[in-house]
């Protein structure tokens, strides 16, 4: 969720924000690899000393807490630096569990491909022929399966509805939706209210209400809830121990507080981690850890959740592009590619109120990344509405290039963009 200052009249913020700030990565001459082809750095091993330094350094540039699990094949490596309360210093730990928020859509994704490997479903069927009655007339008819999965079915977000005050330039709506319970279909009636952002396929343009929608076809075609039928064929599936869709606003084991600062509005940062999560749902309700984050990325690209023909679909990706026209990623089907001076990575990143996560693997899955914060939306707006760098950001993209490339590879001036949480943008209305 994003907010402009409110002295600024007639100007709101749209849309799920986390950063839009663009990082730029150095390298060293290997480490500039066909990105679909693996990472050039994979055989590199893994420099613990040199991990452990930028997980610090992301705490040292005012993160509360970070925790980082990073693998090259057999190898492993975990750590957490900072603090998981700020009043009590208690510090974090790196197997914490941690609301992955829309990560959670690529378990959703592999929910609905497995029925289309089922022959329940069609990707480019309309949603209508399986859902006549949610999204009335024509548009039902035009928007398909696969237009929900790769955000270009131009429904626009459910999040204004839901968070009317965002609209307003306040957070008073964050509070008041603590303890609410949302359903499915009234988050689909505030994203189908909400304005369009173009013709059915035509344009790209994140929308939580895309995936609620899915978990809505995902119980008409199984006669299943979503939630349990997710957490049944694709949690346990891929062998996840500690990853589930909470029954309560409690975060269910060891966490972190989610410090939530809503771009200088929430003056100091307060605790979310308390939170009802059906204005998440199978948008962004997931809880996990860093290790089964990576567990399950291996396990989808490895062909372990998904046959060839269905992963291929999910690769099938649309550019995704920022203002200035640099691509920040490739999206498919609830998974997105992004490529690095050392190649292409799959995965997927996610924000909620208090917490971020990203998660990064190469290909073949032997080159892994996940990391997870608990401080949001840490920035500032500039009277412009333009979202200022922060030395975070900076620091995150380090480790990130540490993590998946090596030590050839550090950020530097100029060269191609890199945003560790791409689908997190900032959009400005005026």
């Amino acid at each position: 969720m994003t907010l402009a200052r409110p002295h600024h009249r007639g100007r709101t913020i749209a849309g799920l924000g986390l950063s839009a700030v663009l990082v730029t990565w150095a390298a060293a001459p290997a480490a500039t690899a066909d990105p679909l082809a693996g990472p050039a750095a994979a055989s590199a091993g893994l420099d613990r000393e040199a991990l452990r330094r930028g997980l610090d350094a992301i705490h040292e540039a005012g993160m509360y807490g970070a925790y980082s699990a990073v693998r090259d094949a057999a190898a492993d490596w975990s750590g957490a630096a900072g603090v998981a309360d700020v009043r009590t210093k208690r510090p974090v730990h790196p197997r914490m569990l941690h609301r992955v928020g829309s990560i959670t859509k690529t378990f959703t994704a592999v929910a609905l491909l497995q029925q289309v490997e089922r022959a329940r479903i069609e990707l480019d069927a309309p949603v209508a022929r399986y859902l006549p009655e949610l999204i009335p007339g024509e548009r039902g008819q035009k928007i398909t399966v696969r237009t929900l999965l790769n955000h270009t079915s131009g429904i626009g977000d459910y999040i204004s509805g839901a968070f009317p005050s965002f609209q307003q330039g306040s957070t008073a709506s964050l509070d008041d939706n603590r303890f609410r319970d949302f359903s499915p279909e009234e988050l689909v009636r505030f994203g189908l209210e909400a304005p369009s952002t173009g013709e059915p396929g035509q344009n790209w343009s994140y929308s939580n209400t895309n995936y609620i929608i899915a978990g809505l076809l995902l119980e008409k075609v199984t006669g299943a809830a979503a939630e349990p039928y997710i957490t049944r064929h694709v949690i346990r599936k891929a062998g996840l121990r500690d990853t589930s869709f909470p029954r309560t606003p409690l975060i269910p084991g060891l966490h972190s507080k989610a410090y939530e600062s809503f771009y200088g509005y929430i003056d100091p940062p307060r605790d979310y981690s308390v939170y009802d999560m059906s204005w998440a749902g199978t948008a962004g309700a997931v809880v996990s850890t860093m290790d089964d984050l990576n567990r399950f990325y291996r396990a989808l690209l490895g062909g372990r959740l998904l046959g060839s023909a269905q992963l291929a679909q999910m690769q099938t990706t649309v550019p995704v592009t920022d203002g200035q026209g640099n691509v920040l990623m490739n999206y498919g089907l609830g998974l997105y590619a992004q490529d690095l001076p050392c190649g292409r990575f799959w995965g997927h990143d996610g924000g909620v109120f208090g917490m971020g996560t990203f998660s990064l693997s190469s290909p073949d899955g032997r080159r892994q990344l996940s990391l997870g914060i608990n401080l949001m939306k840490y920035q500032r707006i500039d009277e412009n509405g333009v979202l200022q760098p922060h030395a975070i950001d900076f620091a995150l993209g380090d480790h990130m290039l540490q993590a998946l490339c090596g030590p050839a590879a550090s950020l530097a001036k100029g060269g191609r963009p890199l945003t560790p949480f791409p689908t997190q943008q900032v959009l400005v209305k005026r």
